[in-house]
This record gives C-alpha cells, sequence and structure tokens, in this order.
C-alpha cells in the first residue's frame, strides 16, 4: 500500500491512470469485436476482418479527436460549447423531423438526408446525433454552472437557461432513445452533484425524471423509438421491457419472443463459467444471440472470458471512474472541475447501464458499453472526451509544474502535447481564498457584501476627515 500511494503521488499519475484505462479497454474491445463478427463476416462477406477493419478505422478517427482535444486549453473548451450544444440540437432536430416525414409520408430521403432509427445519413456518412448530445452536454453544462457559481443556490439561475435548454435536449434525444437518455441523466447528475447543488434540487428533478421517463414509456406505444412499435401487431416494447424485469414470465411462454434475447445471454454467461470457453470460442455468437457485437458484447466476454476477464473489464472501468473524479477533485478551474465530474459520470453511468441490463440486474435498455461495442461514431466521442481529460490531467498543478520543471523534447511537445499553463501564483503567507457559497437570505443579492464594503470604507474615509 506503501509503493502504491507513493506511485498515485506522483505528478502525472492521473494521466498516465487515464492513459492505461482508456487504453486497454479500447484494445479488449477491437480484439472482442473480431470474436464476436468473425463467424458471421466470413458466413456473410467472406472475410473475417471486416467489421475488425471497419471498428480499427473509428478507433483512428478516435485516437486522431483524443490528440487533439488533449492539445487544446480550456479557454477552447468553453469557446465551442454553446455552437456544439446548438448544432446538436439542429442535428436531433433533423432527425425527428426526417422520421416523421418517413412515418406520416412515407418520404425516404430529403435531399442528401435520410435516416434509419438514431442514424442520420448525409450521403455515404452516418453519424448518430445522440452520441453528440452527450459532449456537447458536457461543455454546456460545465459552462454554464461555472459561469453561475455561488448563485446556483437560487433556482432562477437553474431555470434559466440550464432546465429549458435541457428539457427541450431530453425530447429530442429520449423520444427515439430512451437508453440516451438515461445516459444523459446519468451525466446531468453528475454535473450538479460536482456544482454543490442543494438536495432538494436532486428530489424535484428525479420525480420529474420519473414522470418524463413514464411518459416516454408510454408513447412507445405509438410508435416512439422503433418503427414498428405502436402498430396493430408490435405491443409497447418498451413496457413489455419494465415488466419482463420486474415480473418475469414462464421460459415456455416468452423464450421465443420477448425474453429470447436475456435467455441466450443468460446461457452465454452460464457457458462461460469461471475461467470462459477460450478467445474466439463462443457457440452463442453464430446467430443465436442478437446483437452479440453492440449492446451485448459483455456478454460474449463472460462466455468466451469467464467471470476473470469480466471482472477485468469491470475493475478497468473502476479504475477510469477514479480517475475521472482525482482529475476533478485535484485540478483548478471550476470549468474544468465541472467537466470532467461530468464526462466522468457519463463514461461510468452508461457503463453500467449496459452492464447491468445484459446480465439481469437492470432493465434492458440497449445502450452500448464505452470503448468496447462495435460503433463509429459513440467510440469517437468517448475518445474525445477522453482527450479533454487527458488535457484537464496535464493541467494539474502539481502535474504542469512537474511539466515545467522538466520540460520533454520540442519535437515531443510539437508533435503529442504542449506545456499547460502553470498554475496562479499566490503571495507567501497569503490565506487562501474562502470558498463562495450560496445566499441563504430570502431578499440576498450577490452584490450586497461589495456595497456593504463601499459603505465602510465610506464612513471611515468621512470619520477620518473628520479628526483632520
Amino acid at each position: 500500500m506503501a509503493a502504491l500511494r507513493g506511485l498515485l503521488d506522483r505528478p502525472l499519475a492521473s494521466y498516465y491512470l487515464l492513459l492505461f484505462s482508456a487504453g486497454l479497454l479500447l484494445l479488449i474491445g477491437l480484439t472482442m469485436v473480431f470474436s464476436a463478427t468473425s463467424v458471421e463476416d466470413f458466413a456473410k462477406r467472406g472475410d473475417a476482418t471486416a467489421s475488425l477493419t471497419e471498428q480499427a478505422i473509428f478507433a483512428v478517427f478516435g485516437i486522431v479527436a483524443f490528440w487533439a482535444c488533449q492539445r487544446l486549453p480550456v479557454r477552447t473548451f468553453q469557446a465551442v460549447a454553446w455552437p456544439a450544444l446548438w448544432g446538436t440540437v439542429g442535428l436531433l432536430l433533423l432527425l425527428n423531423l426526417l422520421l416523421a416525414l418517413r412515418s406520416l409520408a412515407g418520404v425516404k430521403q430529403v435531399g442528401p438526408f435520410s435516416v434509419q432509427l438514431n442514424w442520420l445519413y448525409v450521403g455515404p456518412f452516418q453519424l448518430q446525433p445522440s452520441e453528440l448530445a452527450k459532449f456537447a452536454l458536457v461543455l454546456w453544462g460545465a459552462d454554464v454552472l461555472a459561469r453561475k457559481g455561488a448563485r446556483l443556490g437560487w433556482w432562477r439561475e437553474l431555470a434559466t437557461p440550464f432546465f429549458p435548454v435541457l428539457g427541450l435536449l431530453f425530447v429530442l434525444v429520449g423520444y427515439n432513445d430512451l437508453g440516451t437518455l438515461l445516459c444523459l441523466l446519468a451525466l446531468v447528475v453528475g454535473l450538479l452533484w460536482a456544482a454543490g447543488v442543494r438536495m432538494r434540487v436532486f428530489a424535484v428533478l428525479s420525480a420529474i425524471g420519473l414522470f418524463g421517463v413514464g411518459l416516454l414509456v408510454a408513447v412507445a406505444s405509438f410508435g416512439a423509438g422503433s418503427s414498428k412499435a405502436g402498430q396493430e401487431d408490435e405491443g409497447n416494447f418498451r413496457l413489455d421491457r419494465l415488466t419482463n424485469f420486474f415480473d418475469p414470465p414462464p421460459l415456455d411462454t416468452c423464450k421465443l419472443h420477448e425474453c429470447y434475447q436475456m435467455l441466450q445471454a443468460r446461457y452465454a454467461i452460464e457457458n462461460g463459467g469461471w475461467f470462459g470457453t477460450g478467445l474466439g470460442k463462443s457457440s452463442l455468437k453464430w446467430g443465436s444471440l442478437p446483437a452479440a457485437e453492440n449492446d451485448f458484447i459483455f456478454v460474449i466476454i463472460a462466455e468466451e472470458l469467464g467471470a476473470v476477464g469480466c471482472g477485468v473489464v469491470v475493475a478497468l472501468f473502476a479504475v477510469l471512474a477514479y480517475t475521472g473524479l482525482r482529475i476533478a477533485r485535484r485540478v483548478t478551474g471550476r470549468f474544468r472541475q465541472l467537466a470532467a465530474a461530468a464526462a466522468t459520470a457519463w463514461l461510468i453511468g452508461q457503463a453500467v447501464i449496459n452492464i447491468g441490463g445484459v446480465i439481469g440486474l437492470l432493465p434492458l435498455t440497449g445502450v452500448p458499453l464505452p470503448f468496447i461495442s462495435d460503433g463509429g461514431s459513440a467510440l469517437i466521442v468517448t475518445l474525445a472526451a477522453v482527450g479533454m481529460l487527458a488535457s484537464f490531467a496535464r493541467a494539474e498543478p502539481d502535474a504542469a509544474r512537474a511539466l515545467h520543471a522538466r520540460p520533454p523534447a520540442r519535437w515531443v511537445r510539437l508533435v503529442w502535447a504542449p506545456l499547460p499553463p502553470l498554475p496562479g501564483r499566490r503571495r507567501p503567507g497569503a490565506p487562501p481564498a474562502p470558498r463562495a457559497r450560496a445566499p441563504r437570505g430570502r431578499h440576498g443579492d450577490d452584490q450586497a457584501a461589495p456595497r456593504a464594503v463601499r459603505a465602510n470604507r465610506a464612513r471611515r474615509g468621512s470619520a477620518e476627515e473628520r479628526r483632520r
């Protein structure tokens, strides 16, 4: 333990822990995508590495996004917060408009734009706007709450513009993708917790969130979230998932329909045991388990690598959670602290939702496992968020001083990352600045203290003049 504490006390420990955990998760993801898709790719395409090649290309783009984000200063993240948010809202509006035209008027394409569930196609390119919404909400929410400061003690400060924009984003995302909405909720909880919002705010938000999720479950009967939901021969798939979780039907009545996917997942976990059947030796990935390379890739890990392999993956996510919260605690600047906490809550919350759903501890929602599941948009956005965390880790006061004390070679700074700014220096013996608190009085104001100070100075000056 003493040796571990000594390693963790090093100035750049947060940075290296972040690279270690994210890098290993990415490597495990590429390996498991190849294992889960090689058989079907060979049968359908004649190339067992087709899906691996596509995922590796997305990983290269993600590493480029990581490299670019870790080079950016904090003022750049703050500057792009509002444009990123409104750009994402525009893409979500376009996605929902095209979905409405497709379901109501049968219009499948408008110019170069077309849609399929949560995917927006622009010619030959495709992207998932809900994944961009996560990173945009991290930047925008951290920027708004950091600017408000101690005024967050008042409801009206959260009501404008945080809650209205948040509600709009939740409606645009949650109507088609309830799982991503839950990830956004985890992100917002982490953001408000790091901002020090009072507990009664969390209670009100929890009530509103439960009501909103129930409403989205209800409107699934009219077609929300699926091209088949709402038809006469289809039930409410969201309500079916909840009822199957809280009141599982007998297997002989649902094993071919409602609970088929979960039953196959249980078979895979049982087949894996403690040490698994061996890498690449899964049998249920041969067409028996739907979405084996996406939402249920953790089940393939359980079957091939066993409980030990699952424990390694969970441990790496735990290291990532510790590192993100460590960065949020150590870094200076309110925006950095809030953005680091929000990004950590997003990544870890999404991992918990995915793993809990596929092993039966939570209702199934259908979100990908960060770093590991097959998918280009999710992987690129996730690595971009890790790049932002890496930039903040290098800006920790001790890390910045260590890098300036022994700077790397010039070509390393040009190719990899520039030196972070040195933290501000305090005068010797000067006490630390007190932490701002929210006003408690009913008629309190942020300008009350400065006015009192000016009034005292004015009275002191007049008394000195009288003494003269």
